[in-house]
C-alpha cells in the first residue's frame, strides 16, 4: 500500500486561506482509489479541519508518516522533511534571490521538488493554476482602486461601490453584486471622465479572469489599433465603458525595422522595443496580466510615467499589476502589497511612493496573492486541474533515479531536484546558486 498523501497548512501570511486539494476532489481519491491523506490542522484554511476529517483524511500535526506533501505557497525551510516528494509554487524557476536558500535546501534535504508551475501540456502551457482567479481578483481590485481614486478627486462613480475582493463571501456573490451595477454604469459616468477606458495585456488565463469580471458591466470594445482614432474622434458615449486588449505587437516593436513575428519575438526578444508607451495617454486604467522576464523589454518605465506626468493631460489613474513583477515590466512596482492595503501612488516627478490611491502620480495595485482572496473558488478549481496526478504521485517510488520514476511528462518535466541534484532542465540554477 502507497504512503499516505501529507496536505500541510500555510504558514506564509495571514491570508493564505487556499488549499491544494478540497475536501470533496480528497474523498473521492480516498474512495475511488483507496488512498489515504493526513492533513494538518489549521485555523485559517477556507475549508475547516472537520471537512477534512468527515472526507476521510487524517487530522495530525506530524507529516512523517507522508510520502508526498502538498502545499500551496513555499515551506519553511526548517520545517521540510527530507527524502520526501513535495508539490508547491518554490519560485526558483527565475533564479530569484530570496528563494535560492530554499532551492539550496531542498537539494541538500534530498527532496524532490515538483513544481506547480512547470506542469505543462505539450505546448507549454500550465495545466495546475490559479491564474483565472487571480484576474479575476485582480478586475475587482482594480475597479475598487479606480473607483476610490476617482472619488478622492471628486467624481462619483458607481465603481466606488465595489468593495476589496476579499470583502465577497466568494465568487459568485462579487459577481452578483458587481453585476448590479450595470444599470448606475448605464445612467452615464461623468462627461469628464468618458471615455473611461480600461486596457488588458494579455489575453491568456489571467486577463480572461479579469475581462470577465469587467464583462458585467456595460461596455464597448475597441480594437488597439483604433484606440488613437477612437481618441481623437472625440464622441464617446457615457453610458459604458470601454475595454482595449493589447497582444504582443501592440507592446514591442523589432529594433530594427523587420516586420513583427511572434515566434521571434519570444526567441530573440533583445531584437524589439517597447512602444507601449504609445497607448498609455489613452486609458484611464491599465491592467498588466503577461507573464514577463528580464530578456523582454517593459511595458511601462518611469521615464513614460514621468512623462505622463508632466505632460498635464494624462487620463491613466491606475495600473492593476496582476502580474506584480517587482521592478518588473511595470519598473515602478517596487513592491507587493496585501489585500487590506493594495495600491500605492508613484510620483514619477519626484521619484517617490506613497500607501493609498491619492496624490501625484499614478495609483497601482500590486497584491502579489491575489487568489488567495477568492479562497474557495480558486481552491477548487486547482484541485480539480490537480487531482487526475495524485493516484501517481502516491504510487511512485522516488527513491529511483529520476529517469527510472515513470511519471507522465507533465509531472517529470516539473521536477526541479531529485536525490540532491538540480535535474537536468533546471541545471542554470547553478549559476544563481552560486551568486547566493
Amino acid at each position: 500500500m502507497s504512503k499516505p498523501i501529507g496536505i500541510r497548512l500555510e504558514d506564509k501570511n495571514r491570508w493564505e486561506r487556499r488549499v491544494p486539494l478540497v475536501p470533496e476532489d480528497l474523498a473521492k481519491l480516498a474512495r475511488e482509489k483507496k488512498l489515504s491523506f493526513i492533513v494538518q490542522p489549521s485555523a485559517l484554511r477556507t475549508f475547516p479541519d472537520e471537512a477534512y476529517v468527515a472526507a476521510g483524511a487524517h487530522l495530525s500535526e506530524d507529516l512523517d508518516e507522508a510520502g508526498v506533501i502538498l502545499a500551496v505557497k513555499e515551506v519553511p525551510i526548517e520545517k521540510l522533511l527530507e527524502d520526501r516528494a513535495y508539490l508547491f509554487f518554490s519560485h526558483v524557476i527565475k533564479g530569484q534571490d530570496y528563494n535560492m536558500p530554499l532551492l539550496r535546501a531542498l537539494m541538500d534535504k534530498n527532496i524532490t521538488m515538483i513544481d506547480y508551475e512547470r506542469i505543462l501540456d505539450d505546448a507549454g502551457r500550465r495545466l495546475v493554476f490559479f491564474g483565472r482567479q487571480a484576474g479575476q481578483a485582480g478586475m475587482i481590485e482594480t475597479f475598487h482602486a479606480l473607483g476610490r481614486r476617482l472619488e478622492s478627486e471628486g467624481f462619483e462613480t458607481p465603481l466606488a461601490e465595489i468593495e476589496p475582493a476579499y470583502h465577497y463571501e466568494d465568487l459568485a456573490d462579487a459577481k452578483r453584486k458587481i453585476a448590479a451595477l450595470a444599470d448606475a454604469v448605464a445612467g452615464g459616468v461623468n462627461q469628464g471622465l468618458a471615455p473611461l477606458v480600461i486596457g488588458f495585456a494579455g489575453y491568456g488565463n489571467v486577463s480572461q479572469g479579469a475581462q470577465e469580471i469587467f464583462d458585467l458591466l456595460p461596455h464597448e470594445e475597441i480594437a488597439a489599433g483604433d484606440l488613437e482614432a477612437f481618441m481623437d474622434k472625440g464622441d464617446a458615449l457615457t453610458d459604458r465603458l470601454y475595454k482595449v486588449v493589447f497582444k504582443e505587437e501592440h507592446l514591442v516593436e523589432p529594433a530594427e525595422g523587420q516586420t513583427f513575428e511572434l515566434q521571434d519575438y519570444y526567441k530573440n526578444p533583445s531584437r524589439y522595443r517597447g512602444i507601449f508607451h504609445r497607448y498609455l495617454p489613452h486609458m484611464t486604467a491599465f491592467v498588466n496580466c503577461i507573464y514577463w522576464t528580464e530578456d523582454y523589454p517593459r511595458l511601462i518605465t518611469k521615464a513614460d510615467a514621468l512623462r505622463l506626468q508632466k505632460s498635464g493631460n494624462s487620463r491613466l489613474r491606475v495600473i492593476g499589476d496582476v502580474s506584480c513583477d517587482i521592478d518588473g515590466s511595470v519598473e515602478f512596482t517596487y513592491k507587493a502589497t496585501e489585500p487590506d492595503e493594495p495600491s500605492f501612488v508613484y510620483n514619477a516627478v519626484t521619484d517617490s511612493f506613497v500607501d493609498g490611491v491619492e496624490g501625484e502620480g499614478i495609483a497601482v495595485m500590486s497584491v502579489d496573492n491575489l487568489p488567495c482572496e477568492l479562497p474557495r473558488d480558486a481552491s477548487a478549481a486547482f484541485s480539480t486541474a490537480l487531482k487526475g496526478y495524485i493516484s501517481q504521485l502516491a504510487d511512485t517510488d522516488f527513491s529511483r533515479p529520476l529517469d527510472e520514476l515513470g511519471l507522465p511528462p507533465e509531472l517529470a518535466g516539473a521536477i526541479i531536484t531529485h536525490k540532491g541534484e538540480l535535474a537536468p532542465d533546471y541545471r542554470y540554477l547553478e549559476e544563481f546558486l552560486k551568486k547566493a
